[in-house]
């Protein structure tokens, strides 16, 4: 026999001589415990059931991490804080329920029972809500929401419709007992009773809220019977105006082709749509206003347009006119004008280089300036900052009396040219007493024998012009 099973035996015979003493010696009879051999599964499943029956509804608060949403609707996710960890789930069925996306780094509050998860033996939390920390959920997922669709661009300002100023045709997606709609209607019948309404009703609260309002903004669009949708609600809690947070709302919103007006709640209620929508109206009184101008503001703007177009018609004949007389004018002219522009153009262009050059000497001593903060930004040298600011500020000053001497010397240079100018006019000349005349032609006549006897001449004086015929020449 083996050596191990030798042990045995003799250990067996040692404590059966021993329940044999004690049971001559005291009077009692003595069995050695019965062993209980557990599979590993039943004994999971043992202390699983203890768990559940002691925890099962337990509050945790604690930081999400590794957060994974499976495909199947379930969320899986640990729960910790600074000394431990346990490992969550929520099933699709109460993950469908929440109002925000859990994210990794976010404190929340989770309700739901202890349980152990069999396959692995791990102690987990299944979850059945959770609620942010500090924030509600639906302010976690008012945030969330518009993050995500502000990064697609549904809040951009270019994809936004224009409100047609007059719409013949009004479409209203509103609850028909809300005082929002009556207020709304009595604001378009006083302003313009000419506007035609349609009115989709749909609830303006609840869960089935966001799909009546997508199916009325749905119609119109189909039916094409509207120029501008008006989606409106009075005020209330955030609860109340929960459903204009909805994505698939939001996103039949931005869809649709139909310019929209977002006039949901208060003036300081902000919803979802109210970033998507073509134009947002602080309250549903408001949104009245702006869909339509009243017919006494259209006659005036028709008048305004009129005595617009008169004065530009006034304009266009005087620039027309004064065109007409500069063409009218000599060639010499002209070309002593062609000078004096050149000359214009030539100070214009040594202006503009200077500015030029004036913004690049600010721009480098901004940059030396930025330099040395950052270099000097981890310690205290004001003094020295204060004695580079001055020496900056007397460069300045001095640039600047610089450009002020170079701008006064180009007038001055300017206004020489001018006068030499003027002095070298024939006009200048003219009125003087000289005259300029010319040939039948148009020439110049500076010599009598560019004419004959008879032939007839023109004189161009200081004011207006004569004509005369040669009666001789010397």
């Amino acid at each position: 026999m083996p050596a191990e099973g030798q042990g045995r035996i003799g250990r067996r015979s040692t404590v059966n001589f021993l329940a044999m003493a004690a049971e001559d010696q005291l009077g009692f009879s003595f069995k050695p415990l019965d062993r209980r051999i557990w599979t590993v599964r039943d004994l999971i499943a043992a202390v699983r059931t203890q768990l559940e029956q002691e925890y099962t509804d337990a509050w945790v608060e604690g930081e999400i991490s590794n957060f994974r949403a499976a495909e199947s609707g379930h969320l899986y996710f640990t729960l910790k804080d600074q000394g431990a960890q346990i490992r969550t789930v929520m099933f699709r069925s109460s993950a469908r329920l929440l109002r925000f996306r859990p994210e990794n780094g976010m404190q929340v509050v989770v309700r739901g029972r202890v349980t152990i998860y069999e396959d692995r033996g791990e102690l987990q939390i299944s979850a059945e809500y959770i609620e942010p920390k500090g924030a509600g959920a639906l302010q976690v997922a008012f945030e969330q929401l518009k993050a995500r669709l502000g990064a697609e661009g549904l809040f951009d300002v270019t994809r936004k419709k224009a409100i047609p100023a007059l719409p013949r045709r009004i479409g209203i997606v509103s609850s028909a007992q809300a005082a929002a709609l009556r207020d709304i209607l009595n604001i378009l019948r006083r302003r313009h009773r000419t506007a035609s309404i349609l009115i989709y009703p749909a609830q303006v609260q609840g869960e089935n809220a966001p799909i009546e309002v997508s199916a009325g903004i749905r119609y119109f669009n189909k039916a094409r019977n509207v120029d501008v949708i008006i989606v409106a609600r009075g005020g209330g809690s955030a609860e109340d105006l929960a459903a204009f947070n909805h994505e698939g709302l939001a996103r039949t919103v931005a869809s649709s082709a139909i310019p929209i007006i977002s006039a949901v709640g208060h003036e300081t209620d902000f919803t979802i749509i109210d970033f998507v929508a073509d134009l947002r109206a602080p309250t549903p009184s408001a949104a009245a206003e702006l869909v339509i101008r009243s017919r006494q503001e259209v006659e005036e703007q028709a008048e305004g347009l009129h005595r617009r177009l008169v004065l530009g018609i006034r304009y266009r004949v005087a620039v027309a006119q004064r065109a007409l007389v500069e063409l009218a004018q000599h060639g010499a002219f002209g070309r002593m004008m062609d000078g004096i522009n050149q000359r214009q153009q030539r100070l214009d262009d040594l202006l503009y280089r200077l500015e030029r050059a004036e913004r690049q000497m600010f721009e480098q001593h901004r940059r030396r300036w930025e330099r040395a903060a950052a270099a000097v930004r981890h310690y205290d040298v004001r003094r020295m900052l204060a004695g580079i600011r001055q020496q900056l500020e007397s460069r300045v000053a001095a640039i600047a009396g610089a450009t002020h001497n170079v701008l006064l010397q180009r007038r001055g240079r300017l206004e020489q040219l001018s006068g030499r100018l003027d002095a070298l006019s024939p006009m200048a000349i003219l009125e003087r007493g000289y005259a300029l005349v010319f040939d039948a032609s148009g020439k110049l006549v500076k010599d009598a024998a560019q004419v004959q006897v008879g032939e007839e001449i023109s004189a161009r004086l200081a004011r207006g012009e004569i004509g005369a015929v040669v009666k001789k020449r010397s």
